[in-house]
């Protein structure tokens, strides 16, 4: 009974490691220009799409996601904040800043 009991607190320990690693890998992803390489922040990344640029979300493993004008616009129905940053290029991805977290609406009553 006793190892049920031990095996069951490690399952729940994991579990929580391992979603809080996930939650903090995700919030450091972040909005990369793709066809501006040598973007530093002087415009915000919804004036740079609205000029046709191409931007892509880009994890902490390196792994990059090309947003499509589909993509663009679902994410700006879910997450307006996203695209009120500055943008930057892939040249400067250590200075860019991460994706902001997805602004939750509250409950109607």
């Amino acid at each position: 009974m006793r190892s049920k009991v031990v095996v069951g607190l490690l399952m729940v320990l994991v579990a929580v490691f391992f979603i809080s690693s996930v939650a903090t890998a995700q919030g450091s992803a972040k909005l990369l220009c793709v066809s501006k390489t040598e973007l530093k922040g002087e415009e915000t990344v919804a004036s740079c799409m609205a000029k046709g640029e191409r931007f892509a979300i880009v994890d902490p493993y390196g792994l990059v996601r090309i947003l499509s004008p589909e993509e663009v616009e679902l994410t700006k129905a879910f997450n307006p904040k996203a695209f009120q940053t500055r943008a930057f290029g892939m040249k400067y991805v250590k200075t860019a800043p991460a994706l902001a977290p997805l602004a939750v609406p509250k409950e109607a009553n």
